[in-house]
């Protein structure tokens, strides 16, 4: 069996194309927060974007810490 090297040059731009999706979850999840009546869909929703908000946090985490690894690999 043939080892892949391990190529992490798009890990930034996929990191961040999840970023973006995510936010664009957030957004839509509170549009329908604010549309809806329904108590228990509401609640599901809030919960669901308080898990999405600290995903977010990881994955800004994730693409600084991949963003100075490319820059330290340039020196």
């Amino acid at each position: 069996m043939k080892h892949n090297p391990d190529d992490r040059r798009d890990n930034v731009e996929n990191i961040q194309k999840n970023i973006d999706w995510t936010i664009r979850n957030i957004e839509m999840a509170e549009e329908l927060i604010a549309e809806t009546s329904d108590e228990k869909l509401k609640k599901a929703l809030t919960e669901k974007n308080k898990r999405r908000r600290t995903a977010l946090d990881g994955m800004r985490r994730e693409i600084r810490e991949e963003a100075l690894a490319w820059q330290g690999e340039d020196d």
